[in-house]
């Protein structure tokens, strides 16, 4: 008995580990052209580039993936993908306030955001939908 009670307890402890990997990235833009950032851009504006993925958390939960393939001071080029939908390229604004740097874009429900906070890329998309997004390969 005890030898089953560990197992089971094993096996939804890695389940529990091992679920982000679990998702599964869709298929890349085909007209994708990442261009890295310049090395002169500041440090915290410059780590938005890259590969996001994460779980958008409103109304229902969908996978949520950001491609940031090219940032400067003044806008950002950007790919967002969610369940159901296909890859859609947007050109965002970057901003600083309160010494934060922010990317908003007109999106399909209106003024996205994009801030960092830690390592994490938060979304907002209006009305009250979030994402947490973590940085892939």
């Amino acid at each position: 008995m005890k030898t089953f009670i560990v197992s089971a307890i094993s096996t939804v402890l890695v389940s529990i580990l091992f679920c982000p990997m679990a998702m599964s990235a869709p298929p890349m833009p085909n007209d994708l052209q990442i261009v890295p950032p310049d090395p002169s851009l500041p440090k915290d504006l410059s780590a938005f580039f890259g590969k996001w993925e994460g779980e958008l958390t409103a109304p229902r939960r969908l996978e949520f993936f950001v491609i940031v393939e090219k940032i400067d001071e003044e806008k950002a080029s950007l790919y967002t993908y969610r369940t159901g939908l296909d890859w859609v390229r947007y050109e965002a604004t970057v901003s600083k306030e309160r010494g934060k740097y922010k990317l908003s874009f007109r999106g399909r429900e209106g003024w996205c955001q994009l801030t960092m906070k830690e390592e994490y890329l938060d979304l907002y998309i209006p009305p009250r939908a979030t994402a947490r997004l973590r940085r892939v390969p």
